[in-house]
């Protein structure tokens, strides 16, 4: 039997999922897919300057899959910052945070949840 999927906590969804050249084919090939939660690690380690053990308690995993997640993050910044493709953040493992926990509150952007995701 497969081992159940662990969500990850995320606190809301990026105002824009769609990044890149203003010249885009849009071609799919020309496309590097970010997961949600992927975002997520970047704004908490990046943005917030949380480790990598802060953010796994943010997002209720552990530090090694925080770490995996990460490094694929990144991996796809690179990817698309050097190879000039479009980068989309949609899917994932997650699941919207009930903003809880003094900890929690300091780090989460709830007030920005519920915006409409800008597309272009």
């Amino acid at each position: 039997m497969a081992r159940p999927r662990k969500w990850r906590k995320v606190c809301c969804l990026p105002d824009v999922n769609r990044f890149g050249p203003l010249d885009s084919t849009g071609e799919k090939n020309h496309f590097v897919i970010m997961s949600v939660d992927e975002y997520e690690t970047i704004r908490l380690i990046d943005l917030e300057g949380l480790t990598q053990e802060e953010c796994a308690g943010l997002m209720n995993v552990a530090r090694t899959t925080v770490q995996g997640i990460y490094q694929s993050a990144r991996k796809k910044l690179a990817e698309f910052l050097v190879e000039g493709k479009v980068l989309r953040i949609e899917g994932g493992d997650y699941k919207l945070c009930e903003g809880e926990g003094e900890e929690h509150k300091r780090y989460c952007h709830r007030n920005r949840c519920g915006r409409k995701i800008k597309q272009f």
